[in-house]
């Protein structure tokens, strides 16, 4: 495995944890899968072990990021015991579903959702559009964030960031918020990709279903120096700042994946 590739992935997606409560499965995933090409892994099991792999790094930088978030005050645990559970569940099922359904149909709807999300962050300067939606309602959210990050080995703060930024919660407070909700995401996720991938064979050295901890050490080892920092970066900038990061975030993310279906 390349160190450095590895080290360098870790580094950029646990700074972009803390300072925008993404995940940073959209650097590991891309990453990873070239890695495991370059060993000769064909590319349908190169793009599991890389999503498996990348939300177990993710369990990891939530966790990290979380810690400086709370101490900061920011995190909405009341929220978080409405939308953590029903992550857990829509993550759990969009493990089951990796296999299930077309990923070209997912892939699609998910480049445009982030268009959109991107050109509504950059546009609204007025925080409030509508009040958060009933306690199932916000659930119910929650559960589609849940299968669509597991689907594409995100966090699913690129999702609950706007979400909750849109219904008025201020961006630090969704940003952190995100972040551990992330965390019973990343870790149900995971579960199902381990439990998922012990029968598939022709895994690399040191897998655990579709896990590998070789890869897994490297990108944790740099993310965990880096979490942090993003973190305590994201209560430093002005509000209007950190929106116009995500929203351009989004925009570069969607661009670049947009590019794969051509």
């Amino acid at each position: 495995m390349d160190l450095p590739m590895l080290l360098g992935a870790g580094a950029v997606a646990g700074t972009l944890a803390g300072l925008l409560g993404i995940g940073g499965g959209v650097i590991i995933v891309p990453i990873v899968t070239l890695l495991f090409e370059r060993q000769g892994i064909p590319a349908n099991l190169a793009i599991k072990m890389a999503v498996g792999t990348s939300l177990a790094t993710i369990v990891v930088t939530a966790i990290s990021s979380i810690y400086t978030h709370h101490r900061k005050g920011a995190v909405d645990w009341g929220l978080f015991k409405i939308m953590g559970p029903s992550v857990f569940v829509g993550s759990l099922v969009g493990a089951w579903l990796a296999d299930l359904i077309p990923g070209e149909i997912m892939y699609i709807a998910f480049v445009v959702f982030l268009f959109a999300v991107s050109v509504q962050m950059a546009m609204s300067r007025v925080a409030a559009h509508r009040p958060l939606p009933s306690t199932p309602g916000l659930a119910s959210v929650s559960t589609f964030v849940g299968i669509s990050s597991a689907l594409m080995g995100i966090g699913g703060g690129a999702m609950h960031v706007p979400f909750l930024s849109y219904c008025g919660i201020p961006v630090k407070r969704a940003i952190a918020t995100a972040a551990a909700v992330g965390l019973p995401l990343s870790a149900s996720a995971t579960a199902g990709f381990i439990i998922g991938g012990l029968d598939e064979q022709g895994m690399p050295a040191g897998s655990l279903g579709y896990v590998n901890l070789p890869v897994f050490g490297g990108v944790v080892g740099a993310s965990l120096l880096f979490a942090p920092l993003g973190a305590t970066l994201a209560h430093k900038l002005p509000d209007l700042l950190l929106r116009r990061l995500f929203s351009v975030f989004l925009f570069l993310l969607a661009t670049r994946m947009a590019f794969n279906l051509f």
